[in-house]
C-alpha cells in the first residue's frame, strides 16, 4: 500500500469516496443532509487541494486510490477563557466500502500522525456524526479519545418533542 499526497488527477477519485461519505450521511441525518451530489460539492475538493493551509493524503493499494484524508492546518485565537488552539484537523476521511477492514484506514491515519509530527501539531483532532457508529470504533480502534460532544434536543414544529 502507498499513502501520498494527493495529485490533481486523483482528485475525481476522491469525490467518488467523498459520494460515498455524503451518502452514508444523508442515510444516517437525513433532516440535516441533502441527497446527491452536485457540482458545488465536486468542485470544493479543488479548492482544498489550492488551498495553502490544507492537504489531501490519499491510499492506494494495487493501483486503486481505496482512501483519503483531508487535513487542515486550523488556529483557533485565544479568547478570554479558551487558550490558543493550533492543530491539525482531519476534515474529511474516507476508505472505500470494498477495502474496509484491511488495514488502508490505519495506514492513512498512521501517514497523519507521522506527517502531524513532522510539522510539529500537538495534536491531530476530527469530528464525526454519532450515528456512525463504525467510524467510532474505528477512530477510537487507532487511539483517538473523545473530548467533546454535540448534543440536539429535536422538537416538532410545534414545540413539542418528538
Amino acid at each position: 500500500m502507498n499513502i501520498r499526497f494527493a495529485v490533481e488527477s486523483d482528485l475525481k477519485r476522491v469525490n467518488a469516496l467523498r459520494r460515498q461519505v455524503n451518502e452514508l450521511h444523508v442515510k444516517g441525518k437525513p433532516e440535516i443532509f441533502k441527497p446527491g451530489f452536485p457540482k458545488e460539492l465536486e468542485d470544493h475538493v479543488y479548492t482544498v487541494f489550492r488551498d495553502p493551509e490544507q492537504r489531501i493524503a490519499v491510499a492506494e493499494r494495487d493501483g486503486a486510490l481505496c482512501g483519503f484524508a483531508v487535513l487542515h492546518h486550523i488556529v483557533r485565537p485565544e479568547t478570554p477563557f479558551m487558550k490558543v488552539r493550533d492543530c491539525l484537523d482531519i476534515d474529511e476521511f474516507c476508505v472505500d466500502a470494498a477495502f474496509r477492514r484491511q488495514g488502508v484506514g490505519t495506514a492513512l491515519i498512521a501517514f497523519v500522525r507521522a506527517y502531524a509530527k513532522e510539522r510539529g501539531f500537538s495534536r491531530i483532532e476530527l469530528n464525526m456524526w454519532e450515528f456512525n457508529r463504525d467510524a467510532l470504533a474505528f477512530y477510537e480502534a487507532v487511539g483517538f479519545k473523545t473530548y467533546r460532544r454535540y448534543l440536539e434536543l429535536p422538537v416538532s414544529e410545534n414545540g413539542e418533542e418528538r
